[in-house]
């Protein structure tokens, strides 16, 4: 479906600590994974609930972050050619404070909550 990895990352509580109006202190290590995925061709989606004045601080931060943003709550417009504008953003990750990750219902496997940082049967 990608011939790229598209990573679709959330701002408060994944890029920096979770202190929503204001912005919470930087989290350093999804950071630097996120440089490193970037590094090796990855394009990021800023994908947060942020909006006018607050989005626009969060934008700012992430280039003070080093973070080069190749789109916000949009889809990249390679992805926006072939299916149109969408509602959901299309990426190959997405990585947020409050995922989940579902397993398939043929594997019968417990799930991970990021959360709580533990799986659950």
């Amino acid at each position: 479906m990608y011939d790229i990895k598209i990573i679709a990352v959330d701002f408060d509580g994944c890029l920096v600590q979770d202190a929503y109006p204001d912005i919470g202190a930087p989290n350093w290590d999804v950071i630097a994974r996120l440089r490193r995925e970037q590094d090796m061709g990855a394009k990021v989606i800023l994908w947060t609930c942020r909006h006018d004045e607050l989005l626009t601080a969060a934008v700012e931060c992430c280039a003070q972050l080093g973070i080069h943003l190749d789109a916000v709550n949009t889809n990249l417009p390679h992805i926006i050619e072939l299916y149109g504008e969408t509602r959901k953003v299309g990426a190959t990750e997405y990585w947020d404070d409050r995922a989940v990750r579902m397993p398939s219902s043929e594997s019968g496997r417990s799930y991970y909550t990021a959360k709580s940082g533990r799986m659950v049967p």
